[in-house]
């Protein structure tokens, strides 16, 4: 018999003009979450939230509208534009209290959600942060794949310690959001600093 509790799981979801996509795909994170409490590896009391980031079409309406359909479904609202990177941090810092891992993912639908199970698993054999990284980046731009390299390359000759081409795709314990609140400082480099 399996005394385990399952970890409640919170999908945060930095969200900034994305009343286009929105639709499409907050029922994808509803059914992965969906999917991993019933194959028994997260609890039924996990979330989908998502960090409305000041924007300035419907997507704060459509996400209140999500959750009042679905339990599942939160949001938390800033009240301005405070950037990709501090949109995933407020969603994080939200997230620390209730949950015990994070999985933070772009809303747009370019990763790979089904990853995530590999994520929960590595969770549960006890890592603390895993990595969601690129295999291939055939669908961006050649300025585009140039750029992402150089700035790779860049920060690791600085002497920054960056996984390439991981971007913000990440699973994250609660025990590393813990220790993420004790930054004080304003301007974050996340994947810096994971």
């Amino acid at each position: 018999m399996n005394n385990r509790k399952e970890p409640i799981l919170y999908i945060v979801i930095p969200c900034y003009n994305e009343q286009e996509v929105l639709p499409i795909t907050a029922p994808l994170f509803l059914q992965k979450i969906n999917a991993l409490a019933a194959a028994g590896k997260i609890s039924p009391d996990s979330r989908v939230l998502f960090v409305n980031d000041g924007s300035k079409d419907r997507t704060w309406e459509i996400i209140n509208e999500l959750a009042a359909s679905d339990v599942h479904y939160v949001g938390i609202c800033q009240s301005r534009n405070r950037g990709h990177q501090n949109a995933v941090l407020a969603g994080l810092m939200e997230a620390k209290d209730r949950c015990d891992i994070t999985i933070s993912i772009d809303c747009d639908g370019q990763d790979d959600i089904n990853a995530m199970d590999g994520m929960v698993d590595a969770y549960l054999d006890g890592c603390d942060v895993v990595y969601g990284v690129r295999s291939k980046r055939d669908t961006d731009t050649f300025f585009k794949r140039f750029t992402a390299e150089s700035f790779y390359k860049l920060l690791n000759a600085m002497g920054a310690e960056v996984v390439y081409n991981h971007a913000d795709y990440r699973l994250m314990s609660a025990r590393v959001l813990q220790e993420f609140a004790k930054f004080k400082e304003v301007n974050l480099f996340l994947r810096g600093m994971v």
